[in-house]
């Protein structure tokens, strides 16, 4: 979804910055993308650019944890614990939430499959969101492996936006005719 809301905002001709994970997409001519591969390279980028920006809009499904311990070397059978021990990745969006200005629109995106709708709605909330795209990646129509998706727009002012099922780019273009408006 992340690189259909980057295809629509260069239709509209806004100065597009791209931050993503590895990918086989093609990104447009037009675009400054920086890669990254880890949560806390996307928190860092993310940062980087945060304050130059009047609309972020935060596609990515980054990871909410990591490994507690990353080895510098090939580690042996018998050094390897049999536990992974986990520590939290930063909550991006929640930090950017929390530096917002005035005058900046933060739009999130919310992946759920069951109790979609309040679960966008408290995100919404509590990260401090103009918008939040929600998409119930259990459907079977739409989400990460299809060119279609189907999602609901929830504002912070009340606001409910069902986007029924669409190429991806559609969706893209109602968001941001949505949220610009």
């Amino acid at each position: 979804m992340g690189f259909a809301v980057v295809d629509a905002a260069l239709e509209r001709g806004w100065k597009v910055d791209l931050i993503s994970g590895p990918v086989t997409l093609e990104v447009k001519h037009g675009v400054r993308q920086t890669f990254v591969e880890t949560a806390d390279e996307m928190f860092a980028a993310c940062l980087d650019i945060f304050t130059s920006c009047d609309f972020i809009l935060m596609a990515a499904a980054v990871c909410d944890h990591k490994p507690a311990l990353v080895a510098k070397r090939k580690l042996k059978k018998g050094e390897i614990s049999s536990f992974l021990e986990l520590e939290q990745t930063p909550d991006i969006l929640a930090e950017l939430g929390r530096r917002k200005a005035s005058g900046q629109k933060l739009v999130g995106f919310a992946a759920e499959t069951n109790d979609c709708l309040v679960n966008g709605e408290r995100k919404l909330l509590e990260k401090n969101l103009d918008w939040i795209v929600v998409n119930d990646v259990s459907l079977p129509e739409g989400g990460f492996a299809s060119d279609l998706n189907k999602v609901t727009l929830l504002g912070r002012n009340g606001e409910v936006v069902p986007i029924d099922i669409a190429p991806k780019l559609e969706v893209a273009r109602i968001l941001l005719e949505r949220i610009d408006s």
